[in-house]
């Protein structure tokens, strides 16, 4: 269930209010980003995942069938701590396990298993032996990874595609007044988001199929690729075509 409106521990002195946006944001809450559906605060300018601003106080994991995962404020205890999902420093919101010590970054503990838009099937896996279209290797962290079993992305691959240059970004995005979505010059700088993602899924394609199935193979990776990110990013209700799909088209 989702409110109009919320008061958060977090942010005591003023509501958050559930909006959407296409341009990236950092969570206030896990720290890590975000785009689509999020709940913000328009006088401090602070945001978070709709899964930061309504936890649920523990849940379990299929990957972790003997885990319970509590929801906390901030990573315990002194030593640094990692994602175990995406293998990503936990420095905010996170569900920990208290008997096993593992971690989950809310996105990640909230990840669907299967993603489908009638065409596509995705489903996440633990690990996987295929390699990932982005690094080229196995293993490594949880994977999302297609029926037909051609495509296969971690999720720590998809947080470093976000994450690269991502100051930047955010600086342009904010110059320009990037909170209005349908703002094309925003979406363009959005879309080096994914660096030598076409490149990537070409290269993929070239080496194993003919030229002509080649764009067809990029084409349907590019859907796959869409939907990690949408999930990842914490939204995976939308694909954020204006951003991402905008990049693979062309």
């Amino acid at each position: 269930m989702r409110y109009n409106e919320i008061s958060h521990n977090s942010h005591p002195h003023h509501t958050l209010k559930l909006g959407y946006t296409q341009v990236p944001f950092k969570c206030d809450g896990c720290k890590e980003v975000g785009i689509g559906s999020n709940y913000k605060c328009t006088i401090c300018d602070y945001d978070l995942h709709t899964h930061c601003a309504l936890p649920s106080p523990t849940l379990s994991h299929p990957f972790y069938t003997k885990c319970s995962f509590q929801f906390l404020p901030r990573p315990p205890g002194t030593v640094a701590r990692y994602c175990n999902a995406c293998e990503k420093d936990v420095t905010g919101f996170v569900y920990h396990c208290n008997a096993c010590g593992f971690d989950l970054h809310p996105c990640c503990a909230k990840l669907p298993m299967m993603l489908d838009d009638g065409e596509v099937k995705l489903y996440l896996y633990r690990k996987v032996s295929a390699p990932c279209l982005r690094c080229g290797r196995k293993g490594r962290s949880w994977s999302y990874r297609s029926t037909c079993k051609k495509y296969n992305l971690h999720v720590a691959c998809v947080k470093e595609m976000l994450v690269e240059n991502w100051h930047e970004l955010y600086s342009n995005s904010v110059g320009s007044g990037g909170g209005n979505g349908g703002d094309t010059s925003t979406t363009r700088r959005l879309d080096t988001r994914i660096p030598n993602l076409k490149g990537t899924l070409e290269t993929h394609h070239h080496q194993k199929s003919s030229k002509g199935k080649v764009k067809k193979g990029c084409e349907m990776a590019g859907l796959a690729v869409q939907f990690v990110i949408s999930a990842v990013l914490g939204d995976p209700t939308t694909l954020i075509a204006g951003v991402v799909g905008t990049l693979l088209s062309k």
